[in-house]
């Protein structure tokens, strides 16, 4: 299974657009799964319509101060790395939003006075439309971290699909939640945007790929508005550009509507069908 991560330094340059026309192009030729992991604001369910298969409530695990076998003694405070729990005076406050559920307060507390229990965090679920498998990881309204659901999201749909291409919606930036997103992709491809903040954090998320020494490449959305800058610099550092979606009203409209592109602009299927032949390429190079 080849796992493509669809990544950008910032929101609004085109990566769900790229995710969703990428993975609807894919399934006319083969089977693809498609894993929207921006659980924070999913929206590739705006553009992939399907039979909806299952709808999984996905948890995680918090302690729970047990008052009656608590003897204040104070050792999980130090245990816990991330100030997720506080004394104060006669009482072990938990603060869920800042637990990363380690287990560490749990498991070496003498007393057992940290059991831990679940909570909701968000939902996954699966839509079926013929050859496209598609899952959506929502995070809970007020749930702060999304890595757990993320983490969660690529299990699940590991165990109910059996494509040979995976394809990432990733979170936007350079936080946690990308991280944790494209840390198994086989290859990265940016969606960027040819402006000076496209540019700039374009640069970051190159710094973050290559520090995570993940092979990447590019797509320049909206390409012949703004400069070159993106562009040259690619050129520049031989960085691949696999892709140009041009700066259309047309697409943007038709997007505007939750309409797919390329049912709409047929000019675009050169485009996919180089990324796709780039995503093959590399297949065959590492078989």
């Amino acid at each position: 299974m080849k796992k493509i991560a669809i990544a950008s330094g910032k929101g609004g340059t085109g990566k769900t657009f790229l995710s969703t026309n990428l993975a609807a192009w894919i399934a006319q030729k083969e089977a693809v799964t498609l894993l929207d992991l921006d659980a924070e604001a999913p929206n590739c369910h705006l553009f992939i319509k399907g039979e909806r298969k299952s709808e999984a409530i996905q948890y995680k695990m918090i302690p729970h101060w047990d008052a009656q076998r608590c003897t204040l003694c104070g050792d999980c405070l130090s245990l816990c790395h991330f100030n997720a729990l506080v004394k104060v005076q006669q009482e072990i406050m938990v603060f869920p939003q800042l637990c990363h559920s380690c287990y560490a307060c749990s498991e070496l507390c003498l007393e057992a006075a940290l059991p831990m229990k679940k909570i909701p965090i968000g939902r996954i679920t699966h839509i079926q439309n013929r050859n496209l498998a598609f899952f959506e990881s929502r995070l809970n309204i007020g749930e702060e971290q999304a890595v757990p659901l993320i983490s969660k999201t690529k299990k699940y749909a590991q165990n109910q699909s059996r494509s040979e291409i995976t394809i990432y919606d990733c979170p936007p930036g350079t936080a946690c939640p990308a991280v944790e997103a494209v840390k198994d992709a086989h290859l990265v491809i940016l969606a960027a945007e040819p402006t000076p903040f496209g540019f700039h954090d374009f640069k970051l998320m190159m710094h973050l790929l290559n520090e995570l020494q993940k092979p990447f490449a590019v797509v320049i959305n909206k390409y012949g508005s703004g400069d070159s800058h993106l562009e040259d610099f690619c050129l520049e550092r031989k960085i691949p550009i696999i892709a140009k979606i041009p700066h259309s009203r047309k697409i943007a409209e038709n997007y505007a509507r939750g309409k797919l592109a390329l049912d709409t602009n047929q000019e675009l299927t050169s485009e996919f069908d180089q990324i796709f032949h780039f995503i093959r390429q590399l297949k065959r190079d590492e078989e």
